[in-house]
């Protein structure tokens, strides 16, 4: 990689003269910088940004650091990513994304972001979780994405899951459905409990009989490999028997897109026979159903989007920031 050396050496200038031209180019005579210009580009120099700090230079971006734990790993959740980043350069920010697979274990990645002194960090996650942020980052300007956490005050923008699935819950309600299964994910994680609670509190302030509904709640384990318990599930409650089911509410799109398979295979049409209500807009996938999935969409790109632009204008309040999860109606209700 070339130095200032290397390009002052080339132009046949000073040091001095190549550091004018980069930072104040109107300090020097057209020749000169053109000279230096051209050296510059035939080495490919890259202004080394570390030292400019150094020198306390105000023409050097902003960096934002972002912490991303499993964000990156999977497909659900890239977009909060995209957004940060986006963000930053439309604010003529850099960023520095770092990932983490296991927040208990993370003082190398915190290190690594902190060396390069950033104006802010973003702690991001997979799956909106309670997160224990580590005592390094407890004086740093921190925002949560998609995750909360109890041990440190820092502004968070999370989904509104509840007022999501409410709002869904109601508009099947609203459309007829009386007689709903609902496979929800493991009650171990935040969204688990939070929609379910959801769908209960929608269905009892419609004045339905909450106790109708209560022993067709399912909540699968934790973990990847229980999503297959839904096959089960289905095949138990459709296979050669009428179903005493009129919609199936699902704990997100996988769920839905499980359901899909055994229902059609089954000789059940959706939503004629069997309607479906999914949660996720999955990426890639939510628009890819067929009949098209009626879902509540996580807003992770606004998610992201707020979370940079809370570093870029600095704020400085602590508050949890709740985003709206618009439903999304398709053809599955």
């Amino acid at each position: 990689m070339a130095s200032l050396k290397d390009v002052a050496k080339l132009a046949g200038v000073s040091l001095m003269t190549v550091s004018r031209a980069i930072n104040a180019p109107d300090k020097l005579g057209k020749e000169t910088y053109v000279r230096v210009k051209q050296a510059i580009d035939q080495l490919n120099y890259v202004p080394d940004v570390s030292a400019l700090k150094i020198r306390g230079d105000r023409k050097v971006p902003e960096l934002i650091g972002v912490l991303a734990l499993d964000t990156a790993t999977t497909p659900f959740s890239v977009e909060l990513l995209q957004a940060i980043e986006k963000t930053a350069q439309t604010n003529q920010c850099n960023t520095l994304i770092v990932n983490l697979f296991d927040d208990k274990d993370s003082e190398q990645a915190i290190n690594t972001i902190l060396s390069y002194r950033p104006s802010g960090i973003i702690f991001t996650s997979m799956g909106f979780r309670q997160v224990s942020i580590p005592s390094k980052l407890h004086d740093i300007r921190l925002v949560l994405a998609n995750c909360i956490s109890n041990n440190i005050k820092a502004a968070s923008y999370i989904p509104d899951d509840y007022q999501g699935q409410y709002n869904a819950t109601k508009h099947l309600i609203a459309k007829g459905y009386r007689k709903p299964l609902c496979i929800y994910l493991s009650e171990t994680i935040l969204a688990g409990k939070i929609r379910r609670q959801a769908v209960e509190q929608a269905w009892q302030d419609s004045g339905l009989d909450l106790d109708i509904i209560k022993s067709y709640h399912l909540n699968l384990n934790l973990g990847d490999d229980h999503y297959l318990e839904t096959i089960d599930i289905i095949k138990h409650y459709f296979d050669n028997k009428s179903p005493e089911f009129d919609v199936v509410v699902c704990g997100n799109d996988r769920i839905a897109l499980l359901v899909y398979q055994v229902l059609l295979g089954l000789g059940y049409k959706i939503p004629e026979q069997i309607a479906v209500l999914g949660y996720d807009n999955m990426v890639g996938i939510g628009q890819l159903f067929y009949p098209p999935l009626t879902t509540v969409e996580l807003p992770h790109y606004r998610i992201g989007e707020l979370a940079a632009l809370h570093i870029i204008n600095k704020l400085t309040d602590t508050d949890k920031h709740k985003i709206a999860c618009p439903l999304l109606e398709r053809a599955s209700l």
